[in-house]
């Protein structure tokens, strides 16, 4: 790793005009990522001084977008002063004449967290089925940056990242710089005509504090400020944590989304818990991620194996690598419509607790909820529609959407219940071929009815769990003649908390 800079005036100054050749190079439009951390804070900061100080007739040479990806399930402390220091950059951007324009980038609706995990019933997220940094983080930004490599050929994106963070970190930016075609600018190891700029790869993390104490914020937040976030995320309020959820965490704290299951602990939010007692109203939503999404049995492992369906999302049975039991599937209706109750009671229990300054928090938006509810009805065919129910219950209020997918309701679902005696298979196999009939009621639907009762009938074709790893075990066995040294080979190679 480099040796630590003296963050002096002549070196400021040789990275001011080395931003500034660069800006006044070519017309290519510039993209800082900013996650309101400091490293990114120190390089938009750069960036920002660089450019103010040019003649007025060059400053506006071209477009320099900032990005910040929230992930709609961003720590809400972290979240407000994020969104906080955007409202900033865009106000003092255009009274100084700035071509810095910033973006709030969001997941789309169908891709958030809490449209997979409740909806769909993805489980939650862990280190072999890590679904949720492309969907929330990598999918918004990339989005941003090919639409504009559409419109002018190349981007370049001026990044925080430093060789300091990590060994891993330093060996993939020195072999993006063996392929430098010009001075300064790597090629995006992930994005075709995009080059990145980094204009503290070299400092450490003292170098950064440096520079963030010594220079004030040129559009208006107190970087002292942002060094007491970082203190009150540490048990021992020394030690900062990292925003940016792509760098390595500092001391064993991580600073990102407030529901992240990566983790086997979120010692950020308890840091801030612990060492304010005006940030206790969030210790709700630090009860949700432990006892709801984040549980761990003896191994330290997720423990919701026993919430999910033994199935596959199309019916399929994984043997897991022992060959002794199955990967189960995504979460089960009862454990979905407990996890969307239970986010709600949550949240209503922190609109009471929490201070006025983050008044109008929201933990899942009402088109999130609608998503979800479309995806159970329409996906699952689950008829019975119980988000309405389940909203009016925990809020009081009525819910405010009259879309009905389907003719079928509470009472047609209530009979089914009675008729499979609770078997959620056979229920779900009935409820399938009720809404799949309902919805062929054109001479051109019905083409596909027989392949549609095929499909459900195969899903739907074992009667529990034990009877399917009996099936698969025996599937097996036949394959490879019964030699048990050959087992491992025939099994399906998903990982074993793979959906």
């Amino acid at each position: 790793m480099s040796t630590a800079f003296k963050i002096n005036k002549e070196y400021l100054q040789e990275i001011n005009e080395r931003i500034q050749d660069l800006y006044l190079s070519d017309h290519i439009p510039w993209i800082v990522g900013y996650s309101g951390g400091k490293d990114s804070t120190a390089t938009l900061q750069l960036v920002w001084n660089a450019i103010k100080t040019l003649p007025e007739e060059k400053r506006n040479h071209k477009a320099i977008h900032v990005i910040s990806t929230d992930t709609l399930v961003e720590q809400p402390i972290v979240a407000a002063w994020v969104n906080n220091s955007l409202k900033k950059m865009r106000e003092t951007a255009v009274a100084m004449g700035m071509p810095v324009t910033p973006h709030r980038l969001t997941p789309d609706v169908s891709n958030s967290f809490w449209v997979n995990l409740i909806g769909r019933g993805y489980p939650a997220p862990r280190p072999t089925f890590r679904w949720c940094t492309s969907r929330l983080k990598i999918d918004p930004s990339n989005k941003f940056t090919t639409d504009l490599v559409k419109d002018f050929g190349e981007t370049i994106l001026v990044l925080g990242t430093r060789k300091a963070e990590s060994t891993r970190r330093a060996g993939t930016m020195n072999k993006y710089e063996k392929h430098r075609i010009r001075e300064w600018l790597s090629p995006n190891g992930s994005l075709q005509n995009s080059w990145v700029f980094s204009p503290i790869e070299d400092w450490t993390s003292d170098d950064v504090w440096l520079y963030l104490m010594q220079h004030t914020n040129p559009w208006g937040i107190s970087n002292k400020d942002l060094m007491a976030m970082y203190r009150e995320a540490t048990n021992d309020n020394e030690c900062p944590l990292v925003v940016d959820t792509s760098t390595p965490s500092c001391g064993n704290s991580r600073f990102g989304c407030w529901v992240c299951t990566l983790v086997s602990s979120d010692k950020s939010m308890e840091a801030m818990i612990q060492n304010d007692d005006e940030k206790a109203w969030m210790e709700p939503l630090l009860k949700f991620r432990n006892e709801e999404i984040g549980m761990l049995n003896e191994n330290g492992r997720i423990d919701d194996h026993d919430k999910r369906d033994f199935r596959r999302k199309g019916g399929a049975i994984t043997l897991k690598r022992s060959g002794t039991d199955v990967t189960p599937g995504p979460y089960l209706k009862s454990h979905r419509e407990h996890l969307l109750r239970r986010l709600l009671e949550v949240q209503e229990e922190v609109r009471e607790l929490m201070p006025e300054d983050m008044e109008g928090l929201e933990l899942i938006a009402l088109e999130e909820i609608k998503e979800i509810q479309r995806i159970w009805v329409q996906d699952k065919a689950e008829f019975d529609d119980a988000v309405p129910k389940i909203y009016h219950e925990v809020t009081g209020a009525i819910w405010p959407f009259n879309d009905k997918y389907s003719s079928f309701g509470r009472e047609e679902w209530s009979i089914l219940e009675e008729i499979t005696e609770g078997n959620h298979v056979t229920m779900d196999l009935f409820s399938s071929l009720l809404y799949m009939e309902e919805q062929h009621t054109t001479l051109r639907g019905r083409k596909a009815v027989l392949s549609e009762i095929e499909k459900h009938i195969k899903r739907c074709f074992y009667e529990d769990a034990q009877d399917a790893l009996a099936f698969k075990q025996n599937q097996v066995a036949l394959r490879d003649n019964a030699n048990p040294d050959e087992l491992a080979s025939q099994l399906e190679m998903e990982s074993e908390d793979d959906y």
